[in-house]
């Protein structure tokens, strides 16, 4: 049986020698003078330009953030591990950011699933999951006090903006072209749900592989099957091939896709055929000669530093950055797991210079927003043809 004269004399030499007990032990990533964050991305693998986008904002605003003092007193230190989006080495970057970085909290991780097998890591060491860059509906779903996503998800982008489409052009007979994996299907079901509520269906849905090249059989058929609007869960190579497939085709149909696809990347590689296509979108691209006044301001520091002007990923990587220290700022001077959640299931924020809709978190809500815009390439660029919508 333990000795309570033995326990009480040993918690009071620990105490005389500065040992703080295990109940009040420090918080992993906090420390006196610095908050440790991890984050991974795909610096060799098939997203590598979105991640190099990423990183470049990501790091731009850490930059900021301790140049003007940092988080309560703290300088923000970001440890950025590759995944080469393979969910094996997700695992093993995890691993690495929590025992050996000793992270305080993963923040913007890109992919569905690479964040995927992260968060079981995570969440053992009571690490929180924040904003990853992926719009699957399981960054946020089911609630768990660790996990918290920002922008609206694939299902939710597409359900509002093929109904929205639909009754602005008139469409008659909608169809679908889809990765086949969790990411097309997210899309193909957003838009089938939207249809649903209107009482139109999906009158025709084909797949391709990841990596595919060719997809003259899946426009043949959606050509022949008679669509005026197809719904693409693409993303950069197979959006610009698909499109770029129907007009050789020489068929005029109208495609729409979703944040996946909204990059500038498409009219840059895809060039005049890539006119005309729709898509939706959580954030503005940031051009150099952007309307806003700080918007382009932002964009001259960013290709200063870069020397590479900034897209849709460099606002993406900026922003997840901005709203962790936002929520660690609240948070207080006691930076803990316990009172960044805290901080985070009251805090809410107004739009950004960027366009992003405005976001409210709770203990039931953790989701920022499941609103999304619609946006269409006009003479080579994303122009904005709704303001955020969830009908």
């Amino acid at each position: 049986m333990r000795n309570p004269k033995f326990a009480s004399i040993f918690i009071g030499t620990a105490l005389a020698l500065g040992i703080a007990p295990l109940a009040a032990a420090q918080t992993q990533g906090v420390g006196k003078n610095e908050i440790v964050i991890g984050s991974m991305q795909d610096l060799s693998g098939p997203v590598v330009a979105f991640s190099k986008q990423l990183k470049f904002g990501m790091e731009m605003r850490v930059d900021e953030i301790n140049a003007a003092g940092g988080i309560n007193g703290r300088k923000l230190k970001l440890i950025i591990e590759d995944h080469g989006y393979d969910p094996k080495k997700a695992v093993l970057a995890t691993q690495k950011l929590v025992q050996k970085d000793k992270i305080f909290a993963m923040v913007g991780t890109i992919g569905t699933p690479t964040a995927l097998p992260s968060m079981p890591i995570l969440f053992e060491k009571n690490i929180p999951h924040l904003f990853p860059l992926t719009a699957a509906r399981e960054m946020y779903e089911p609630v768990h006090r660790l996990k918290w996503s920002f922008a609206a998800t694939y299902f939710d982008q597409m359900r509002a903006g093929v109904k929205h489409l639909v009754k602005l052009k008139g469409h008659k007979k909608v169809c679908t072209l889809y990765q086949d994996d969790d990411f097309g299907l997210e899309v193909m079901r957003g838009a089938e749900a939207g249809l649903k509520e209107i009482n139109m269906p999906l009158a025709e849905k084909t797949t391709y592989k990841r990596g595919a090249t060719d997809f003259s059989s899946q426009i043949s058929k959606l050509k022949d099957s008679g669509c005026d609007l197809v719904v693409l869960g693409t993303i950069i190579r197979e959006t610009i091939g698909s499109i770029g497939t129907a007009r050789k085709l020489g068929w005029g149909v109208e495609f729409m896709g979703s944040s996946a696809s909204y990059t500038d990347l498409i009219h840059k590689l895809g060039g005049p055929a890539m006119n005309g296509f729709y898509s939706t979108n959580t954030v503005n691209n940031p051009y150099m000669d952007d309307a806003s006044k700080n918007v382009r301001d932002w964009a001259v520091k960013y290709k200063e530093r870069t020397k590479e002007d900034p897209a849709v990923f460099s606002v993406y990587g900026y922003q997840v950055i901005d709203l962790f220290a936002r929520i660690a700022e609240k948070a207080g001077p006691n930076l803990t797991t316990d009172t960044l959640i805290n901080a985070l299931e009251k805090f809410s924020m107004p739009r950004d210079m960027f366009g992003a809709d405005e976001m409210s978190f709770s203990k039931t809500k953790h989701l920022g927003s499941n609103r999304a815009r619609l946006s269409q390439i006009v003479n080579g660029k994303w122009a904005p043809i709704t303001d955020y919508i969830t009908e």
